[in-house]
């Protein structure tokens, strides 16, 4: 089962603030559990805001709006991928993510990733097929 940890961005993510390097130390050590657990697929911080863009579209038509975006609570400021056994594995490393973070106040959000067959017959094998060779080539493998 694929996960995603998604961190919620706050005030000082938005404001751009850089992590200190106690905090960049204890993500570090934190991603090099999960790397030495087996679990980690990905991770990464994002930009504010600031330097974003939303595209809506309405009657098959795109509109950009440029950010900044007003409700910080409902923004991605990272997330991390990991691939365990259960949600509740999942969820003790989500528990395990350094206190540091957001001076021990961060909002993290714990959503799982869909696989192949949780789309049932609809998913049918040449569209199984067109998925694994797109996985393939997207990967370089």
């Amino acid at each position: 089962m694929r996960f995603m940890i998604i961190r919620k961005a706050d005030k000082n993510t938005e404001a751009g603030t850089m992590p200190s390097t106690e905090l960049i130390t204890a993500m570090m050590k934190y991603n090099e559990e999960l790397v030495q657990a087996g679990v980690m697929l990905a991770g990464e911080g994002l930009q504010p805001s600031t330097k974003g863009a939303r595209i809506s579209f309405s009657g098959g038509k795109p509109t950009v709006f440029d950010g900044p975006f007003a409700e910080t609570k409902e923004l991605i400021a990272g997330f991390t991928m990991i691939q365990v056994k259960s949600r509740q594995e999942a969820i003790e490393w989500v528990k395990r993510w350094p206190a540091l973070d957001g001076d021990g106040a961060v909002e993290l959000e714990l959503r799982q990733v869909f696989e192949a067959e949780d789309f049932g017959a609809e998913f049918t094998p040449e569209l199984r097929e067109t998925e694994e060779r797109l996985r393939r080539q997207s990967s370089g493998a």
